[in-house]
């Protein structure tokens, strides 16, 4: 799987072969720690006075390249399609060794920061349900009532999360269909393509 980058991002790129192998280098560090702890403007401002460019120009192109190995490693691309991927942009030869030498250094590390900043929902432990059936009152002689009782289990960072719930056949039916409708709107090539977007 190729991984195809806007024309802003390749902006944010070219000024990569201006500067020497070792700030790409360094910039490829900058770009791991801005995963961590997050943007530092005085990183860049001191870097900028070094290369003699603005502030800006050091942020982007950092930006860039964060945007570049996060992206790959959340989709974790082959070797070969990064360098397919990093093809695209122009640059030398010995920069797409570097690019993919950063990309190989630092992908399980990428990966780890990615799954710790992605949001932990509760998840499904187990469900028990019990049907009642409610055949006569002293009022009623002959009536049918049936409701369903539902126990779910949901696990959120290890503890254990109940809930109780009771419902009528016509309403979990309804739920049932609903469900089945939105499984269905998933596998359209519209939702598709905007999941493949949002990886």
């Amino acid at each position: 799987m190729l991984l195809v980058l806007s024309d802003e991002h390749k902006e944010h790129l070219g000024f990569l072969p201006e500067v020497d192998s070792a700030v790409v280098g360094e910039f490829g560090r900058i770009a791991v720690e801005f995963l961590k702890k997050g943007s530092n403007p005085k990183i860049y401002e001191g870097a900028a006075r070094k290369l003699n460019v603005t502030a800006e120009i050091v942020q982007h192109g950092v930006e860039g390249l964060m945007y570049l190995l996060s992206e790959s490693s959340k989709l974790m691309i082959s070797e070969v399609d990064f360098q397919d991927s990093v093809l695209v942009l122009g640059f030398s030869e010995e920069l797409n060794k570097l690019l993919l030498q950063l990309y190989l250094e630092n992908r399980k590390e990428i990966r780890l920061i990615l799954s710790e900043l992605a949001p932990s929902m509760p998840h499904y432990h187990n469900l028990e349900w019990r049907l009642d059936v409610q055949l006569a009152s002293r009022a009623l002689r002959q009536q049918v009532k049936p409701v369903l009782n539902l126990k779910l289990q949901l696990d959120d960072n290890g503890t254990r999360r109940t809930h109780l719930m009771q419902t009528d056949p016509a309403t979990l039916l309804h739920l049932i269909q609903e469900l089945e409708r939105a499984l269905a709107e998933v596998k359209t090539n519209h939702c598709r393509r905007i999941l493949r977007n949002i990886k």
